[in-house]
């Protein structure tokens, strides 16, 4: 391959703050972007080329993006599969990772039975449709964690079931088809930011903790604080992953540290993730950088460490939904050792994900990652939505 500059223009279904954030991590390649999103004004419309509003399944505007650019890719699994397909194949436009993997994450308990398929670890799932079925897998697993099938992020879409008589309620508040799956005593939650690139090419970046509060990520930590065997075995299931995963690009691979240190599957994103924000700082090439190095077919960024990071996202404190002012900004500007993200999100609401901050060190022992945090989440905690 020879590649020259400027750069190829990628198109990208989706203009969120991920979108965003792979519009600067294109510039400095030479590469330009145009987003598709139904926001006027998306938070990624001030970096990218240019962006075109529309549904994220509307066959026609789709149809349009791919005639514009020389590759796709999407930033939200709310993309349709088939109009990817459809459009790569009309416009002979590559589009990764491959529509038929994003078809696979979209439905829970189809990604959960890939795995399990596969002898990928996964904990004790099973599909539910009644209340009276619900009520007996509580009854056999000791309470579940009920997930709708398809859509839901951040919380939404999980209603953990501690005994029968909750079921009703849960199936309702889901409203749609569910999976249960077993509640896990664990000791952590960790996750790995996989890479798959041309020629078959894999890589993986350090693994990482993450730290969730009602179901968000508030924050990460990265290299996770677990032992070497289980960040070896993380390492390990999350090229096996890889493996049954068709497409080049980012993947976020969500994973539980048990209390036994079994290291299972829970969830996976075809593409980047918050779970890696910390790579913009903390890695020699952030998953951002990578993810359209891999879609364009060009040569990986290394994905080592060069220091570690925590990261804690700025969610909305506002108690209604309102016009996004944030505050108390310069706190977290005055620390030499942070780095602030805003995601140009026009309107706040309750525990919305306005923006992140990350906060970088310079050795890597255990002791210093926890007062990494504890500064983390002091300069965090500093930044307000509130006008008082």
């Amino acid at each position: 391959m020879s590649i020259t500059l400027p750069g190829p223009t990628l198109g990208v279904v989706g203009g969120g703050q991920l979108g965003r954030m792979l519009a600067e991590a294109a510039a400095p390649l030479g590469v330009d972007l145009v987003v598709l999103d139904p926001t006027p004004d998306c938070p990624a419309a001030p970096v990218a080329a240019d962006q075109i509003v529309a549904d994220f399944d509307n066959a026609d505007a789709i149809g349009e993006l791919a005639a514009r650019v020389d590759a796709l890719t999407f930033e939200i699994e709310l993309a349709d599969p088939a109009v990817l397909a459809a459009a790569s194949e009309d416009h002979d436009v590559p589009v990764h990772p491959d529509p038929a993997t994003l078809e696979t994450i979209q439905d829970k308990l189809v990604q959960k039975e890939a795995l399990a398929d596969a002898g990928i670890p996964v904990p004790e799932f099973v599909a539910v449709a009644t209340a009276e079925g619900l009520e007996r897998v509580v009854e056999e697993f000791g309470g579940v964690m009920l997930k709708a099938r398809e859509g839901g992020y951040d919380g939404r879409g999980n209603v953990p079931v501690e005994t029968p008589d909750e079921a009703a309620a849960a199936l309702d508040q889901i409203g749609g088809a569910a999976m249960a799956e077993e509640f896990l005593d664990f000791e952590r939650e960790i996750a790995v930011m996989g890479l798959k690139g041309a020629d078959g090419e894999t890589r993986t970046y350090p693994v990482t903790e993450t730290v969730h509060r009602e179901e968000i990520l508030r924050e990460s930590v990265s290299p996770a604080r677990a032992d070497d065997a289980v960040v070896a075995e993380a390492e390990s299931v999350a090229r096996d992953v890889l493996a049954v995963l068709d497409g080049r690009g980012v993947y976020g691979i969500e994973l539980f540290e048990t209390r036994e240190g079994e290291v299972l599957v829970n969830e996976i994103a075809p593409r980047p993730h918050n779970s890696g924000h910390w790579t913009i700082e903390g890695a020699r090439t952030s998953q951002f950088e990578n993810h359209v190095r891999a879609v364009l077919g060009w040569p990986l960024g290394p994905t080592d460490l060069v220091a570690p990071a925590v990261t804690a996202n700025v969610l909305g404190d506002a108690e209604a939904t309102g016009p996004a002012t944030l505050r108390k900004v310069e706190s977290a500007l005055s620390a030499p050792d942070a780095d602030l993200h805003w995601y140009g999100k026009d309107d706040v609401y309750p525990l919305r994900k306005m923006g992140h901050l990350t906060v970088t060190g310079g050795s890597d022992d255990g002791a210093d990652r926890d007062a990494l945090l504890s500064h983390a989440r002091e300069l965090r905690d500093g930044l307000t939505f509130r006008d008082a």
